[in-house]
């Protein structure tokens, strides 16, 4: 393996700023960098979570074919390290050289979007990323959105109008971000040195790999090190928990797990792929998994998260290791240069356990796209629709025989048991069996055989229970209506 250089500084753009950090801590968030060191106040704290958006601000990334993306995000749990060759824009950056309002902020003052104020910075970035990708948005794109900002004020009417509105107050052409793009990507190419970042010593250190070989040399080396891709996460980690999660390997930058690829039938998602990367992808070929995306968090954690780090942080209540589980997906783990592929499945041991040694990581999820005549079908259970954690999630993939007997089926649910579950009790009850409600119900109750929920502040064990069998049952009306066709592909809160 060639040897790497190493550069002790951080170094990204702040709005129009050069910035070079040369003492930077790993779990240091954004949030409170532009705050308290750069006394940019517009970006506010407001949950310090990822869930009301007060924080928002746009990144920007350069992509492989040398354009540059503008993505919200949520700053309270972003991490100053994830930033290297990075562009960061906050509210005050919209602000135009003789004093007259961004368009953005004109429409959300003519249309009355603001009351307290607290939260508009945040709207208004929201806003900005959205109109700068798209000047005429549906009602649907905007309230997509914005599923990441909280208002406790206006009602939303008024800042929805005010968002269809935008383009009235002047076009894209004129946009800061647009007016100085070349100049912005000609800098941050000149940032990208390929160089490895290392800030600070023993345990209190924070380091970026340059490549994919160099991220698996350095856990290799560190195996105890906090690997960090979109924080959404980890980000809580610190900023709730107050854990120590130091030393930190940021790879949110490296190209190498951002690959999509279908081939064979077979979908392969690179583990630093992002909600909103592989949306497209993933709707186009199995349609039930994109609006489950579009329900994970808002926008600005579908442009942090990775599918990746949903599948290694083993959480019983992540959102795609079920319908994964389901889809009969695997995994390629790498230890330095040894890879290694597995079921989905046998990853998830036990609560805070997965089969993933010292050292080694999620390189990249296998994802089998069901043929023309299966059904597969994500139902998430939550409080309220969208940005709202799980309380149970059921998913169902089917396959019959020509005589309408089961041949196949795979259950799966989060929120159940201790890890991402396959139900498999109420497979073996209905394999072999005729489709019908009398051979589904009689299944039901196998659930208490694979299944002991527990009770939290989501749901009640009694309910968790109840729902995961109404799911099943839902699946097959769904599968067998006069609407199926239609039903079966959608996904909606139960």
């Amino acid at each position: 393996m060639t040897s790497t250089t190493i550069r002790s500084e951080l170094r990204f753009i702040l709005n129009g700023q050069d910035i070079v950090l040369n003492d930077v801590a790993p779990d240091q968030t954004l949030l409170d960098w532009l705050r308290l060191s750069r006394s940019l106040k517009g970006t506010k704290e407001g949950c310090a979570e990822g869930d009301c958006g007060a924080c928002t601000v746009l990144v920007g990334r350069l992509m492989p074919a040398g354009s540059l993306l503008y993505e919200s995000v949520n700053a309270c749990i972003r991490f100053l390290g994830s930033l290297d060759g990075c562009h960061v824009v906050t509210v005050e950056h919209l602000a135009s050289s003789d004093e007259h309002l961004h368009p953005v902020q004109q429409a959300m003052v003519d249309f009355h979007g603001s009351q307290c104020g607290f939260c508009t910075p945040g709207f208004v970035m929201s806003l900005y990323g959205l109109w700068m990708q798209t000047p005429n948005p549906t009602d649907q794109q905007i309230e997509t959105a914005l599923q990441g900002n909280l208002c406790r004020c206006t009602g939303y009417e008024p800042i929805l109008r005010a968002a269809r509105a935008i383009s009235n107050y002047g076009g894209t052409q004129n946009d800061p971000l647009l007016v100085e793009r070349d100049t912005i990507i000609a800098r941050l190419k000149a940032l990208a040195d390929g160089a490895r970042v290392e800030i600070g010593e023993g345990r209190n250190r924070l380091i970026v790999p340059a490549n994919l070989d160099d991220f698996a040399s350095v856990l290799e080396a560190s195996p105890t090190a906090t690997v960090v891709a979109g924080s959404t996460d980890v980000g809580l980690w610190v900023t709730k928990h107050m854990r120590d999660i130091t030393p930190v390997i940021f790879i949110a930058g490296l190209q190498e797990l951002k690959s999509i690829a279908v081939k064979d039938r077979v979908i392969t998602i690179g583990a630093g792929v992002t909600y909103s990367e592989a949306v497209a992808t993933l709707s186009e070929h199995i349609p039930a998994l994109g609006p489950l995306i579009t329900r994970i968090g808002g926008q600005q954690v579908r442009n942090m998260g990775t599918i990746g780090g949903n599948i290694a942080n083993g959480s019983p209540i992540g959102d795609t290791p079920p319908a994964l589980i389901a889809l009969n997906a695997s995994l390629t783990l790498r230890k330095g240069s040894v890879r290694r592929t597995i079921a989905l499945e046998d990853f998830f041991i036990a609560y805070g356990k997965q089969d993933r040694q010292p050292g080694e990581f999620v390189a990249a999820v296998h994802i089998p796209v069901p043929a023309a005549d299966e059904k597969f079908a994500v139902y998430k259970v939550t409080k309220r629709r969208d940005e709202d954690i799980t309380a149970t999630l059921g998913a169902f993939r089917l396959a019959l025989a020509a005589d309408g007997t089961v041949a196949e089926i795979r259950i799966a649910y989060g929120g159940m048991a201790a890890t991402p579950k396959r139900a498999f009790a109420v497979e073996k009850a209905l394999l072999g069996q005729p489709w019908n409600e009398a051979a589904v119900e009689a299944a039901m109750e196998k659930y208490a055989e694979d299944y002991a929920p527990l009770t939290d502040m989501r749901a009640t064990a009694e309910y968790r229970a109840l729902a995961a069998k109404n799911l099943l049952l839902r699946f097959y009306l769904e599968t067998t209506s006069s609407v199926a066709s239609a039903q079966v592909s959608r996904y909606e809160a139960a």
